[in-house]
């Protein structure tokens, strides 16, 4: 049975690729993620096509642009039914998604530090924060814009938890199991230790997509995560 805490990253080339890919894994997995690579080149139609077959999708297009714009793309991005989307986490930005969101039941996430990120390549681009400073303050500055959760590595979640309370999603990419490779990833933890740390969604891709066998990777996964 998919676990609704696991969420596919369909980080591929075509929509005909991801298709594939959401079809080995059949029961699997019930949540997926469509992200920029996609976009281009059918995401959208792609998302409206998993909502009609009952599953559930996380729009990761990280909008970023001046409020009016983000508004009226959060406005746009609604008619597809998805489930999550995200946007950067400045606060004009965050205040338009949530404004051009309306009444419907998308949820928005708030993007604090890319987990391909670490305190040195914040500081080459200029950031006098650290990523768990940076993190921190965004991470209070979303609940106030009032979005309804937060992505952020498994190694922030704790404290997030800890400092923030209950009541809004965790999101946590950068998810690895035991012994997987870590790619570009520079913040990760295992699937256990991240839902243990306070995330309420594990956003794994490679792992599973890359694996010889996706669906047994993915229950493999799913198995870690019930013992939590």
């Amino acid at each position: 049975m998919a676990d609704p805490r696991l969420i596919t990253a369909l980080d591929l080339p075509t929509t005909e690729a991801a298709d594939a890919l959401v079809a080995a894994l059949g029961g699997a997995c019930s949540f997926y993620k469509i992200g920029l690579q996609l976009l281009p080149v059918g995401g959208m139609e792609l998302a409206q096509d998993l909502k009609a077959r009952g599953k559930r999708v996380f729009l990761d297009f990280k909008l970023h642009d001046i409020p009016a714009t983000v508004e009226k793309a959060t406005r746009s991005i609604t008619g597809a039914g998805a489930d999550l989307l995200t946007v950067h986490a400045e606060p004009p930005v965050m205040r338009a998604a949530v404004e051009g969101r309306g009444g419907s039941d998308l949820k928005i996430l708030a993007v604090t530090v890319l987990t391909a990120y670490d305190d040195a390549m914040l500081e080459e681009m200029g950031y006098r924060y650290g990523a768990r400073e940076l993190v921190l303050r965004r991470v209070e500055q979303a609940l106030e814009a009032g979005v309804d959760g937060v992505v952020a590595s498994p190694q922030e979640a704790g404290e997030i938890r800890s400092r923030f309370g209950g009541g809004f999603l965790i999101v946590t990419p950068g998810v690895r199991p035991e012994g997987a490779d870590r790619g570009d990833q520079k913040r990760t933890a295992t699937p256990a230790e991240a839902l243990r740390a306070g995330a309420t969604h594990l956003v794994i891709g490679r792992p599973i997509s890359g694996a010889k066998d996706p669906k047994a990777a993915a229950e493999a996964i799913v198995a870690e995560m019930a013992e939590v």
